[in-house]
């Protein structure tokens, strides 16, 4: 009964209706009188409590401010995470692409068939050996319409009909410029070095020297994003430190297309430049002989 008693007083007491007023200190007239008891007062400041927690939670998420909080990275640091992520994603893929090169490699030297190998010379002998007893070969009607079609369409190509033992001279070939631009360093002028560097101005177009199909269109951590282009008579054009690259393997350029950007990617540059390489049957070539930039 006593605590009954107890709980109701304090109830009494939270309940409780206090007067609030202001007086004029002269004239003693009320100008403002409102009437508070204990528990409007807690519930009041609550809930302004809780407004407060709310729009300042609201203010930090959804507004610029939250970068100045301590530890939260910045538009540039988040955008170097991107970046990163992207690369070690790269380079994830570029380790297990190797692995499985080195292991059939490996498996070769050893004298043993690899697994993707073996399975598949597996089923090409098991669907050989089932249909080759029934298998004829006939001339249809379509076969011969579409060989004399493309004798037709061929036969004005010259291409077709270059002698093999020519011997193919460099010096005659034309060459379009993969960049204009200063080089600052020539072929040879350090070691291992089988180019030049041409400084050129960051995103500027880089174009293919001639026509040819793109080999190789990748990253790599010392020379950043690097694209390859196979052009006729045995020749390759190598192209580094590209900002981005606009061709992926196996497509076909044109001379004078564009296939990348300059940049400056990879550990080995220190500024915006391309470095171009030209090969000719397995040998590098000084690029200044044959190329005004």
């Amino acid at each position: 009964m006593a605590r009954i008693k107890k709980d109701k007083s304090f109830y009494r007491k939270l309940r409780h209706k206090y007067r609030f007023a202001i007086f004029n200190e002269q004239t003693y007239e009320e100008l403002f009188v409102f009437r508070l008891s204990r528990l409007n007062v807690v519930t009041l400041v609550t809930s302004l409590s809780i407004i407060l927690i709310v729009l300042v939670t609201f203010l930090i998420a959804f507004t610029s401010l939250r970068e100045y909080i301590p530890g939260y990275p910045d538009a540039q640091q988040r955008l170097l995470i991107v970046r990163n992520t992207q690369r070690v994603d790269s380079l994830i893929i570029e380790v297990e692409r190797r692995e499985k090169f080195i292991n059939v490699f490996q498996a070769i030297i050893r004298g043993e068939i690899p697994d993707s190998l073996e399975l598949e010379s597996y089923t090409k002998a098991s669907s050989d050996s089932e249909v080759n007893n029934s298998l004829e070969f006939t001339r249809s009607q379509e076969d011969s319409i579409l060989r004399a079609h493309v004798e037709q369409e061929e036969r004005f190509n010259l291409s077709v009909r270059q002698s093999k033992d020519r011997v193919f001279e460099l010096e005659n070939v034309f060459f379009f410029s993969p960049i204009k631009g200063v080089v600052v360093n020539g072929f040879g002028e350090t070691r291992n070095h089988y180019g030049v560097d041409v400084l050129a101005a960051q995103g500027a177009h880089v174009s293919a020297i001639m026509d040819g199909v793109v080999i190789f269109s990748g990253w790599t951590v010392e020379t950043g994003y690097v694209i390859q282009i196979q052009h006729p008579n045995n020749i390759i054009s190598i192209y580094k430190h590209n900002q981005n690259l606009l061709k992926e393997v196996g497509q076909t350029v044109k001379s004078g297309e564009a296939i990348a950007r300059v940049g400056n990617s990879g550990e080995l540059s220190s500024g915006p430049h391309l470095h171009f390489e030209l090969w000719f049957n397995g040998t590098p070539l000084n690029p200044e002989e044959y190329i005004s930039f």
